[in-house]
């Protein structure tokens, strides 16, 4: 149950940081809904999509590990 909500979380950060950073470098705004809320740089949108990836890779990663022992 931990991983999956683990993997929910990276998934929705890495989706809100690929949309963010998107839309500040080939479009005129951010994209998603933190940019309703917040007003979060570039950088910030980049280093929300790198998290987004490794808490995703790593949930994914302990799924495939705790099947295996299964």
């Amino acid at each position: 149950m931990k991983n999956e909500a683990i993997a929910v979380i990276g998934w929705i950060a890495l989706v809100q940081g690929g949309l963010g950073a998107g839309g500040r470098l080939f479009g005129d705004g951010p994209w998603g809904l933190l940019q309703k809320w917040w007003d979060v740089p570039t950088a910030g949108y980049i280093a929300l999509f790198t998290a987004g990836v490794v808490l995703a890779a790593w949930a994914e990663n302990a799924k495939q590990r705790a099947k295996a022992k299964a």
